[in-house]
């Protein structure tokens, strides 16, 4: 590896695809690209390894995504100069796509007749068809209610729209213009990284070129192995579980974290089968980002300086078995699997956090709900789809500061829309969007505020969905004696008559003065609250975010009488509630996950998935919830012996061999 041309080619290739991807930004027609920021670009070899991918706008959750499997579909001894490529389809590109909604195009880039990398970008396109607007809906059971699927095809020859082929999407689309402007946008920024990158080629010659696009990666993974080898050996794991829709429904993942010297294998086995609801997703046969995103963000948050690419999936090794929530095939639905893969991101750090010494960070707030809306543009009249705000909630407790309010780092790149847009452009008049006070979650460093959100509907019937929406009964956990995090909320016309909590939300229709309420969850707290330096609580008390009440209850607080802290009452105090209180566990789930625990045993838990994975796919689910839901009635420990009983029961039953008199229940959306 040449230290200078590694540099050299590392800041070029940046430049590259930060141009790319801020074009896209800057030409985007939709709300969720042009402002909440949903979309990338990037380069990679041709034989399918990200080289080179952006920091400055975008998403950061496709650092590295694989394109072999979609470049060997396409055939690369097919392409030319001017092609470019469209899809959609995550089973035929075997995860590069990980739901329908992120519209992929792939441009080969040739020098003097050679292939020398592949131009990738992608947009969340709003709305592609389907059963409701926007495409989205966690109540789905299949891939074909989600819209178009559309296999890799060639969109451009020879730099010419195939207009059969563009207009597969927009003919399937609510908003084809917008769509339509999208795909615009993506086109410039593939043509320009086409440009940039064969001018580079003529400057300093393809053999350079490519030479340097080996050395980023190399430099990469020595990045990588080099934070890694810093993590004590072991094995380390975790499992928490993923709502559904349907209230007592969940979905279990389990993780286990295997390190070795530089290189780690993340395993998922023991996590259940795909869901009939659209929590599922597919990350194929290799490392893939989306699922390890929280070991890409430690490492480059030990190491600052690594480069963004494919490198860093090298020392990393995945085990995600097929069929699973978290690899899942065909009909599988995805529109809301970004909650599935937030609870991934938790349960590796909370792997982590067993592993480095001190910790790392405490459960984030487990979801990110994208509420998308379906009405007339108040000036216009015409029916528009589009995103109205991405809502997350505050981040965990850090093992060396506070989370950051409203605010999550799986999430961190999303952008909030502007209120006045909202309001110029939808019929919502937004009446509150803040800060919740007391839901920073205690600890040493304490969590990030929840955010709350509250809309009215100012003009006549609008149809709104709420994708991502999670932690509305398992709580974000703390860590090392910090406190859990708070549920999430949605009412329906907070303090009327009619008041309505509405729980997650799956498709909503709002009649005209309806408002909507919306209080997000919020990660746990880090670290002992008694520990809580005083300087840090009396600037909360003098924000707002938290009350005298609340610090007196939760961080021991003394106050005089004329409200400042008493510090000698204040440690005398704590000294008191220290000796009285119980060794805290290492992770404090709140109360719900602690019932749920006792009954299933996380190991049981995972043996459960394991046994029910081996079935016909055609009994799995229920298979799953006729033995979970039985098993949990029964409120008494699950061993092997009364799992064993049970599945064999419910097997009887489903497969007919049962001499019950009424049928097995068909078991539909979770």
């Amino acid at each position: 590896m040449d230290p200078i041309r590694t540099a050299t080619m590392n800041n070029r290739f940046t430049a590259i695809v930060e141009e790319a991807s801020a074009t896209l930004y800057r030409t985007a027609f939709t709300t969720y690209v042009k402002l909440a920021q949903d979309f990338q670009c990037a380069m990679a070899t041709p034989e399918g390894e990200l080289f080179s991918h952006p920091e400055q706008s975008g998403v950061n959750i496709f650092i590295g995504l694989p394109l072999h499997s979609t470049l060997d579909f396409i055939g690369r001894e097919t392409m030319e100069p001017g092609d470019v490529y469209i899809t959609n389809d995550p089973f035929t590109t075997n995860g590069m796509v990980t739901h329908l909604m992120d519209v992929t195009m792939l441009r080969p880039i040739f020098h003097e007749g050679k292939l020398i990398a592949v131009g990738w970008t992608f947009i969340h396109a709003s709305d592609i068809g389907g059963g409701v607007p926007g495409s989205i809906s966690p109540s789905f059971t299949e891939v074909f209610q989600e819209g178009v699927r559309v296999r890799p095809m060639r969109l451009c020859r020879k730099d010419e729209i195939v207009p059969e082929v563009r207009d597969i999407f927009l003919y399937n689309s609510r908003i084809p213009d917008d769509m339509w402007g999208d795909f615009k946008a993506m086109l410039s920024a593939l043509k320009g990284m086409e440009r940039r990158l064969t001018n580079l080629c003529k400057r300093y010659g393809a053999e350079q070129v490519s030479g340097g696009m080996r050395d980023v990666l190399d430099f990469a993974e020595t990045k990588a192995r080099a934070v890694i080898s810093e993590i004590p050996d072991g094995t380390y794991s975790f499992s928490d579980y993923v709502e559904l829709l349907k209230p007592g429904h969940y979905a279990h993942i389990m993780t286990t974290l295997r390190v070795a010297g530089d290189s780690i294998e993340v395993d998922f086995t023991g996590s259940d089968p795909q869901v009939p609801a659209a929590y599922n997703y597919t990350t194929g046969d290799r490392t893939h980002p989306y699922l390890v995103q929280a070991l890409i963000n430690y490492i480059l948050t030990q190491r600052p300086d690594t480069p963004r690419n494919g490198g860093l999936l090298r020392p990393i090794k995945t085990i995600a078995p097929r069929g699973t929530i978290v690899n899942a095939e065909l009909p599988a639905a995805g529109g809301a699997r970004v909650a599935s893969s937030a609870r991934v991101f938790d349960s590796i750090m909370a792997c982590l956090n067993q592993a480095v010494p001190g910790g790392v960070l405490a459960s984030g707030p487990g979801q990110i709900g994208i509420m998308a809306l379906s009405a007339p543009h108040p000036r216009s009249g015409k029916t528009t789809v589009g995103v109205v705000n991405p809502l997350i909630g505050g981040s965990g407790g850090r093992a060396t500061c506070d989370g950051v309010n409203a605010v999550d780092p799986r999430f961190g790149q999303v952008k909030s829309v502007p209120t006045e847009l909202i309001e110029a452009d939808t019929v919502l008049r937004v009446r509150r969007f803040e800060l919740v006070p007391d839901s920073q979650s205690p600890g040493k460093q304490q969590g990030g505020a929840a955010l709350l959100i509250e809309l009215e509907n100012t003009g006549f019937e609008a149809l709104t969905t709420v994708r991502g929406m999670n932690r509305f009964h398992f709580r974000p956990w703390g860590f090392d004696g910090g406190t859990h995090g708070r549920l999430g909320q949605a009412m329906l016309n907070p303090g009327r008559a009619d008041e309505r909590n509405l729980g997650k939300i799956d498709v909503l229709k709002l009649a005209a003065g309806d408002v909507l309420r919306i209080t997000t969850s919020a990660g746990g707290g880090f670290g002992d609250p008694l520990e809580r330096p005083l300087d840090k609580i009396e600037r909360d008390l003098r924000s707002g975010l938290v009350t005298q009440a609340h610090a007196e209850r939760v961080y021991g607080l003394a106050f005089a009488g004329d409200g400042t802290i008493n510090a000698d009452a204040t440690a005398e105090r704590r000294a008191k509630l220290r000796q009285a209180a119980p060794e805290p566990a290492l992770f404090d789930y709140g109360p719900e996950r602690a019932a749920y625990d006792r009954i299933w045993p996380t190991a049981m838990r995972s043996q459960f998935a394991i046994k029910v994975l081996e079935q016909k796919v055609s009994l799995r689910q229920n298979l799953l919830v006729l033995v979970e839901q039985a098993l949990t009635a029964r409120g008494l420990p699950v061993d092997e012996a009364s799992l064993d009983a049970a599945l064999a029961e419910a097997l009887d039953e489903l497969t007919g061999r049962s001499r019950r008199r009424e049928p097995a229940p068909r078991l539909a959306a979770q």
